[in-house]
């Protein structure tokens, strides 16, 4: 008796939710059709790593087999495509292994992922939260950071904005892309490459034909060489936080007002 109880509780439990699933293709890009691998091959590979048997499993999805395992498929295989119509694919309940395949298919969370309302909403819910912080920044924000974080996005166009305009646009671009916008707003340099851009449009400083060189316009001093391969603004920015840099972002600053 006791040998046939402990073969019943090693037995596995069927965890499967029986339910229809529907699954969508991820990034932003939604072709008319697209074939996700169905079987393993060197080229591209298809296997699950088993932590129970601790190794990887070829898979295999085959209409007539009950298993999505190859080792465990038994005679002919009968295969068929795994068609995304228009960045979707539903698959009934009836469907087991073909659900149980793409549960286990190497691709997926990479190139699809399966319909969660739950996860959506969660996903929607942070998402408008993010947003509504993005924007909250931007109406309180002052109109020298909201120019500079504005300038990364639409360049020196910015320069033809009112301060109403200003604000109009910042709210806008926190809107549209308040990750971005949150990123800037807590990036110090670039307000600071702002300032450095600023001075330059106004003649304050002047940046030579190379790049390299940074110097007053009224004189000609050199100010500050740019290391090799960097942004101009972006090393004056850096520089601008030195005690020597700070001096001068004092003057260029009085200069300006």
């Amino acid at each position: 008796m006791e040998e046939t109880k402990e073969k019943k509780s090693t037995k596995k439990i069927d965890t499967w939710e029986y339910k229809d699933r529907s699954y969508y293709l991820l990034g932003s890009k939604t072709p008319l059709t697209y074939t996700v691998m169905s079987k393993h091959s060197r080229r591209y590979p298809c296997v699950y790593f088993d932590k129970e048997k601790g190794y990887e499993r070829e898979l295999r999805y085959a209409t007539n087999q009950k298993s999505i395992f190859v080792d465990e498929q038994k005679g002919a295989a009968t295969l068929s495509h795994i068609v995304f119509a228009e960045g979707h694919l539903y698959v009934k309940k009836e469907k087991r292994n073909l659900q149980e395949f793409l549960a286990k298919h190497p691709h997926n969370g990479v190139l699809f992922a399966e319909f969660d309302p739950v996860v959506q909403a969660e996903d929607q819910y942070d998402y408008l939260e993010m947003e509504l912080e993005a924007m909250n920044i931007a109406t309180s924000m002052d109109i020298d950071q909201l120019e500079a974080i504005l300038r990364v996005e639409i360049g020196t166009s910015v320069n033809k904005l009112s301060s109403k305009e200003l604000k109009r646009d910042g709210l806008l671009f926190a809107k549209k892309n308040p990750k971005l916008f949150l990123d800037l707003s807590q990036d110090e340099n670039v307000v600071l490459r702002n300032f450095a851009i600023r001075a330059t449009e106004a003649s304050i400083i002047l940046l030579a034909d190379d790049q390299r060189t940074i110097k007053w316009a009224s004189n000609g001093r050199k100010l500050m060489t740019v290391p090799f391969d960097e942004n101009p603004y972006s090393a004056m920015a850096a520089w601008f936080k030195t005690d020597e840099g700070l001096e001068v972002y004092k003057s260029i600053d009085k200069k300006l007002k």
